[in-house]
């Protein structure tokens, strides 16, 4: 009984370092994996440079050696320290987490695996869990949520976009010649978006009068339609964060890192003693 109680606790303090950043062994380990993951994101970029990859190719094999052998330690702690392995084994991050780690171990165990190693660029996904410390997350979930109230709006304005892109495009197939690149309707859409997203790629280029107009107004369009998105998302955002003031001013900030060690769920509130959703003891 005592070895069962020993075994829990040691699970318990894993749990919180590994998954929690409300204690300081948890913020330091969020920093050092921070600092891992920006370095390997490194490793990978100067390995695809051919120049230093052939001169320091040694050195950049061990460090991402010993780069992925740290995640992998990791991987493996955090699936014994969680009562239920498959919540995060088969959850986004745990996915994530697995395939930035396997790449480098199938590039010796199958033959022409080494293009997965730049599924070791995943890692970098990585830093949006561990930028969970308490003071980012009152701003995340104000964003999340204005974000989910634009949702439709946003979705209305796209679908317009495509429909005035057709109907842009179908015109400048109409005036310009296929001479000009305009050579088909999907074609001449493709400008047509390139145009109005003020990209410019400038592989097309209206020759008439006529169609040059058009490009003109299309240009201008775009100025205004980058700007719709942005403002819409911007007025939610504004309008849940006066709705949080003045109605539940503390709701964002009482809610902090803690993890359940049993479904992993995150997002509990200070005050709260069991998980939300499996009724744990936090």
């Amino acid at each position: 009984m005592k070895n069962t109680i020993v075994k829990k606790d040691w699970r318990h303090k894993l749990h919180e370092i590994i998954y929690e950043a409300d204690t300081p062994m948890g913020k330091w380990f969020d920093l050092i994996l921070i600092f891992i993951i920006l370095l390997s994101v490194v490793l990978v970029m100067l390995e695809s440079v051919t120049e230093f990859d052939e001169k320091y190719h040694g050195a950049l094999l061990t460090m991402e050696w010993i780069v992925t052998i740290f995640f992998t330690v990791e991987y493996i702690a955090r699936i014994i320290s969680i009562r239920k392995p498959s919540s995060y084994i088969f959850s986004f991050y745990g996915i994530i987490d697995f395939l930035s780690t396997i790449p480098l171990y199938l590039s010796y165990l199958v033959a022409g695996s080494q293009v997965l190693l730049a599924f070791r660029a995943f890692r970098l996904l990585r830093i949006f869990r561990i930028l969970k410390l308490v003071k980012y997350i009152g701003e995340a979930s104000q964003l999340r949520t204005a974000m989910k109230a634009s949702r439709t709006k946003i979705a209305v304005f796209i679908y317009v976009v495509i429909i005035l892109s057709i109907i842009m495009g179908t015109l400048m197939y109409l005036i310009e010649s296929p001479e000009s690149g305009f050579t088909s309707i999907p074609r001449s859409i493709y400008w047509t978006i390139v145009t109005l997203t003020t990209v410019g790629y400038g592989d097309i280029a209206p020759q008439t009068t006529l169609g040059q107009f058009m490009a003109t107004v299309i240009m201008i369009l775009g100025y205004g339609i980058i700007a719709v998105p942005t403002g819409i998302v911007t007025v939610e955002f504004a309008k849940h964060g006066s709705k949080n003031k003045a109605e539940d001013q503390n709701h964002l900030v009482h809610i902090n890192t803690q993890s359940c060690s049993s479904c992993g769920v995150e997002g509990h509130r200070d005050d709260a003693s069991h998980c939300f959703k499996c009724g744990e003891l936090l």
